[in-house]
């Protein structure tokens, strides 16, 4: 059966026949060791099941966007031996459809503008109040209804059975104050577009997996599986793309990098493959990919070093 909307068109059985995963980092920062454990993890997982991997750059953020770090991130995880199966998906390039889902929204009614500021919700998560109309003068972001009673549950394949109501998590904004489209109707938006079967990625976003299940049903998309992989963080205790000891890749020495994610991934690689070549390294990792040693794992505390 074949379902169409704004968004795109997709097939559930061909969804279900192939995997497909993705990694889609933002052009923020250079790669750094916690992202290539992201990029590391959701590629073997795929390639494990003889699946497809692409890779989307999330750039939609443009005041925190810097100039010529997208094509760094494309070329640290070429030498890293992570290429994109299909050609790299561009979120600025892709504001039509998401102007289409905003449209099916507002015809079902679910959108509203909210005066809100982050200050105004500094104590707590968002309590609906401009659901009735904003609070105060524009500018105003957009905002999604989300059920009045009631909740979501799904099982996430790392993190084990994940509940919440909706009234925890207040009405997300899909459209910010600064007119930019927001993450969470982007990444419903673009999974469905590539055919996303499969979403691996850190366990920082295992929160924000209720809202994206609020929109896909709200856009009557597929629902991908999903595996929350552990965050890493740095010696000051924060993920590590927000930390100051988040140095960028050296891109010349991407064996050394891919084995340090290894173990970071709990997949103890042998001491001589930290001499190996690339394809070496990502033909074992392959063929011993085992993701059940992170279930339950949520972060990682100590970043290791290569061993001697």
């Amino acid at each position: 059966m074949r379902s169409s909307t704004a968004t795109g068109t997709t097939t559930t059985a061909e969804a279900a026949a192939v995997y497909r995963g993705r990694f889609a980092p933002s052009p923020s920062g250079p790669l750094h060791l916690g992202s290539l454990l992201t990029a590391l993890g959701s590629w073997l997982d795929a390639r494990s099941r003889h699946g497809q991997w692409l890779v989307r750059i999330e750039d939609l953020d443009t005041p925190r966007s810097q100039p010529g770090i997208a094509q760094a991130l494309l070329a640290t995880l070429a030498r890293c031996g992570l290429e994109s199966d299909e050609k790299v998906l561009w979120q600025s390039q892709r504001h039509a459809a998401y102007e289409a889902a905003l449209q099916q929204l507002q015809r079902a009614g679910l959108l509203y503008p909210c005066s809100c500021t982050r200050r105004d919700l500094a104590h707590g998560p968002y309590d609906g109040r401009c659901r009735q109309g904003p609070q105060g003068p524009g500018p105003h972001s957009l905002r999604l209804r989300l059920p009045a009673s009631g909740g979501f549950a799904f099982e996430d394949a790392l993190q084990g059975t994940q509940r919440g109501a909706w009234a925890a998590l207040g009405d997300p904004v899909l459209v910010r104050r600064d007119g930019l489209v927001a993450y969470q109707l982007a990444v419903v938006v673009d999974d469905a577009f590539q055919g996303i079967s499969n979403v691996v990625r850190g366990a920082d976003l295992l929160s924000a997996t209720g809202w994206q299940l609020a929109l896909i049903d709200a856009l009557g998309l597929p629902q991908p599986r999903y595996a929350h992989l552990p965050v890493l963080l740095g010696t000051d205790g924060q993920k590590l793309s927000k930390s100051l000891s988040a140095a960028a890749l050296d891109a010349l020495e991407p064996v050394a990098a891919l084995f340090q994610a290894l173990r970071l991934l709990q997949q103890q690689p042998p001491a001589q493959l930290a001499n190996a070549n690339i394809q070496q390294v990502l033909g074992w990792a392959v063929d011993q990919w085992n993701p059940l040693a992170l279930s339950g794992v949520a972060d990682i505390n100590e970043p290791l070093t290569p061993a001697d």
